[in-house]
């Protein structure tokens, strides 16, 4: 039987409108990480920043915004986007780019969703100082907020005809393992936490929740010293699949400059490797688009290693490389039978990692990813 095409998802980090409460307070009205990206400057000799979208620098909360990159999203092969998602003990946080513009989208039917819960500590890093990172808003939450937000997912977004599912079960993805379980103070009650979800998705109707882990580094997982490692922290937990968000999650650069996105990808396909041999839940892989966070350092200050965001940019990400990610990516997808991977990301400027329209190779990436998986 021939294999079925998988799903194409792409992250989107929301950041781009100029309407955030949060933003405001900390940086002034209308503020938004457009101003990083306008500010970029040459880190080292032959650094290529700034970056300028062809699209301009749009807001993505205007619905005729959204409606531009969800056609050039369909038209090029993306099936659902995964919405970075942001919920703290205080609420929530960047949302306006999904409500009041991809919700509010005509065409809105022609991409589904899905929310990562982006449940990390927000930083001070817009931009950041070489030796600190202040906390602005902790992602540990008490288990009533994890409720509300629970209850919140489940009338607002999942019940939207365009939410994503998965044999029916909505998906829903989390970020922050160690985070998590800081959240409730144990395996056993952040468990039990996330059967509540599930409980309360089947009482709305649903056949339950798809709950998916962002797996990255090795976190020091708190008051479970008894447990062998992350993946058997994740087997107990119950999640139904794991997957990744970026590949220098799973690449140390080191003090280097510059590393050839040719050696992260074979450094990333290793990583895969290890996911299928250690974790028995089926593993979602990811392509990058590429790698540079010197938007979000501070361009008066040294630049030199020491830790996000002053660390090496992936060199050579040319929209043909990135093609070459993906074709390997479509193979191992058939061998292994697997419904579904994701890209980062549709417009991680000050990461430099993004699908959208940029003034050196345009559509180059997108035209790319039409080549491999076609439009749908």
């Amino acid at each position: 039987m021939k294999f079925k095409r998988p799903l194409v998802g792409c992250y989107y980090f929301p950041n781009y409108h100029t309407t955030d409460e949060r933003n405001a307070w900390t940086h002034g009205p209308g503020w938004n990480e457009w101003e990083l990206v306008k500010a970029a400057r040459p880190r080292f000799p032959g650094h290529k920043q700034p970056r300028r979208p062809v699209w301009g620098y749009t807001d993505e909360a205007d619905p005729a915004v959204m409606e531009q990159k969800i056609a050039a999203a369909a038209d090029h092969g993306i099936d659902y986007f995964i919405f970075d998602y942001y919920y703290y003990d205080d609420g929530p946080f960047l949302e306006h780019c999904l409500n009041d513009g991809f919700l509010r989208a005509e065409n809105v039917d022609r991409l589904k969703f899905c929310l990562m819960w982006a449940n990390h500590d927000w930083l001070d890093i817009h931009p950041c100082p070489r030796r600190s990172r202040p906390l602005l808003i902790p992602g540990k939450v008490t288990p009533d907020t994890f409720r509300k937000n629970c209850r919140r997912v489940i009338d607002r977004y999942f019940r939207h005809p365009s939410y994503l599912t998965l044999d029916g079960a909505p998906y829903f993805s989390i970020y922050h393992l160690e985070e998590l379980l800081k959240s409730f103070g144990s395996v056993a009650a952040t468990r039990e936490a996330l059967d509540e979800f599930r409980t309360l998705a089947v009482n709305a109707g649903f056949p339950g929740v798809h709950l998916n882990l962002v797996v990255w580094g090795n976190p020091v997982l708190p008051g479970e010293r008894e447990l062998s490692g992350q993946a058997e922290v994740v087997r107990r937990l119950g999640f139904d699949s794991v997957t990744s968000y970026v590949w220098i999650h799973h690449y140390d650069f080191g003090r280097r400059i510059e590393v050839p996105y040719s050696e992260v990808m074979e450094g990333y396909f290793r990583h895969w490797d290890k996911m299928i041999r250690d974790y028995p839940q089926p593993y979602f892989p990811n392509v990058t688009v590429g790698w540079d966070s010197s938007p979000r350092t501070i361009m008066s200050e040294k630049w030199e290693p020491v830790g996000y965001p002053y660390m090496g940019v992936m060199s050579d990400n040319t929209p043909e490389n990135f093609r070459i990610a993906l074709e390997r990516t479509r193979d191992r997808l058939a061998e292994l039978e697997l419904p579904t991977f994701n890209i980062n990301c549709w417009n991680e400027w000050t990461e430099g990692s993004m699908l959208e329209p940029e003034e050196e190779y345009g559509t180059g990436y997108l035209e790319a990813l039409r080549t491999v998986f076609g439009a749908h």
